[in-house]
């Protein structure tokens, strides 16, 4: 698959990948989100009690940006099936949450404050 991919043909590639291993019935929502939640965690256990400093010295490491790139595949794979099951589009679904942000958080008052931060209007 290409760099260019899009969102509709990765989520036909990974549709067929289930279709041809018949397992439509186990990737029902529930089973999905909680997929999504159990590859996070994965994600999150190569960061796991590391230092910024030793995370950044990890990522010069081939075997870690594999291992890395695995998990963030794994979460990006259950989120396509998730919508797929869920008639989600998440390329509509991503440009409707940007221009909310966009309209939440506008650049000129929030550039270089973390958006977690409360402030005094």
């Amino acid at each position: 698959m290409s760099p260019q991919s899009t969102v509709e043909s990765m989520t036909e590639r990974v549709r067929e990948f289930v279709e041809a291993r018949r397992w439509q019935q186990y990737h029902r929502p529930v089973a999905l989100a909680l997929s999504v939640a159990i590859e996070t965690g994965e994600l999150l256990e190569l960061f796991q009690w590391r230092t910024d400093g030793q995370v950044l010295e990890a990522l010069r490491s081939e075997a870690f940006r594999s291992a890395l790139a695995d998990e963030i595949a794994d979460v990006f794979i259950y989120l396509l099936r998730l919508c797929d099951v869920t008639n989600i589009d998440l390329a509509e679904a991503f440009e409707s949450k940007m221009r909310r942000n966009e309209a939440k958080y506008p650049a000129p008052e929030w550039a270089g404050v973390a958006p977690n931060k409360h402030r005094d209007d």
